[in-house]
């Protein structure tokens, strides 16, 4: 097998693993057995696809062979009858329960992996496992810790479901409720981890960030007077909007650099309509506005200049103020150390990042690196520069912040 075709079944694989193992999970109702099929459907297409060639429908494919591979499984080892019996429902069209609120299959499962009785982080971890195709490599690196406690996490999570016995079942209107904020913060965490912190030879993996607005737009649908709703898809709009103008000669370019001119207008009018029923909706009840909202009300501030010198720094600085206000963490506070070095200049804005605990975060080092450039500690901001690229994982932005160094 050559590399390329190697490359193209593992592409595949990765993009449409979400959507088998959400669909084995429905059907059988066991977490085990709907990775380990999906595994072995891997090996088949692995052995088959070369000589034999990649279907016209290699999800299609990967999920009936995933299917009668798990039906195997069952019939080998003589599970429960109810087991049993579910693994012989094959290619039956008919829904075999009402689909509730949440007729998506991995949607469904999303707030299956969401169950309060879950530890937040192990409803993450997992949830990014089975939803997003993620590594355990990968997620560890998304939340900065080590390898070993995302695995404990999934392992611990997967546990608890089974001898909790927490069904697999359509969730109804207040578990919907319950568990919208952790379901918001996965579908997120799937946008960032496409557009951000992809590895590998892609340096946006533009499946992710298409399954997470798919599944924002779903979730807009189910509750469209949520105002966190609207604020995640319209912040995930707008920073998908600049996705053609993120990287040029396989090299990250930063926003103020960017050709605006290939930005996705359609994107951006639809993220800033959701933007000001946002506002409208705060005005009309007094209410705060959550995180994506505010997070989004920035993006929209940085769409609507047409130039980087027509931006309202002024406003972003008081996005930044309102959002550290209500979620005070380091990585806001990082983000919003950029604001204020463009307002209050690069020695403000340093004594804070300085203050942050996040050296193992590769955006810390690269701010740091940029702030000390521009106060002309060359030899510190070369360090810092290093210390970046060591730490990211994204090959665009290593050449950008390589260049950046050697400057």
């Amino acid at each position: 097998m050559t590399a390329d075709t190697r490359a193209r079944i593992e592409r595949i694989y990765r993009e449409e693993y979400g959507r088998v193992i959400a669909s084995l999970v429905r059907r059988f109702g066991d977490l085990d057995i709907a990775e380990d099929a999906a595994g072995e459907a891997l090996l088949t297409a692995v052995e088959r696809w070369p000589t034999g060639g990649i279907p016209p429908n290699p999800g299609g494919w990967l999920t009936t062979t995933a299917g009668n591979r798990a039906i195997d499984r069952i019939r080998r080892e003589s599970l429960r009858d109810r087991k049993h019996q579910a693994a012989m429902i094959i290619d039956d069209p008919t829904p075999h329960q009402p689909t509730g609120p949440v007729a998506d299959d991995r949607l469904r499962l999303m707030f299956t992996c969401c169950h309060p009785a879950l530890a937040p982080e192990a409803r993450v971890a997992l949830t990014l496992r089975l939803l997003g195709g993620l590594t355990v490599a990968e997620i560890a690196s998304a939340f900065l810790v080590a390898e070993a406690t995302v695995a404990r996490r999934i392992t611990r999570a997967k546990s608890k479901i089974r001898t909790a016995h927490i069904p697999f079942r359509i969730p109804d209107r207040d578990d919907v409720t319950d568990r919208l904020d952790g379901v918001l913060t996965v579908i997120y965490l799937i946008f960032n981890e496409g557009y951000l912190a992809a590895a590998g030879a892609d340096p946006i993996r533009s499946d992710l960030t298409a399954e997470a607005i798919r599944l924002g737009r779903l979730m807009r649908e189910m509750l469209p007077d949520d105002g966190e709703v609207a604020g995640l898809l319209a912040l995930m709009l707008l920073t998908d909007a600049r996705r053609a103008a993120r990287i040029a000669d396989d090299t990250l370019v930063t926003l103020d650099q960017q050709d605006r001119g290939r930005w996705d207008r359609a994107l951006i009018v639809e993220g800033h309509t959701l933007v000001r029923e946002c506002l409208s909706r705060v005005e009309m009840t007094g209410s705060t506005p959550g995180r994506y909202q505010i997070m989004a009300a920035i993006n929209a501030v940085h769409t609507d200049a047409r130039d980087t010198r027509d931006t309202d720094l002024g406003q972003i600085g008081a996005l930044y103020d309102q959002l550290h206000a209500i979620e005070p963490t380091p990585i806001v506070a990082l983000n919003r150390a950029v604001a204020i070095a463009e307002l209050d200049g690069p020695a403000v804005a340093l004594a804070i990042v300085d203050g942050l605990a996040l050296d193992g975060y590769h955006a810390w080092h690269a701010t740091r690196a940029d702030l000390l450039r521009r106060l002309g500690r060359d030899a510190d901001a070369r360090a810092a520069y290093g210390a970046a690229i060591a730490a990211t994982r994204n090959p665009a932005e290593r050449r950008y912040l390589e260049r950046r160094r050697d400057a």
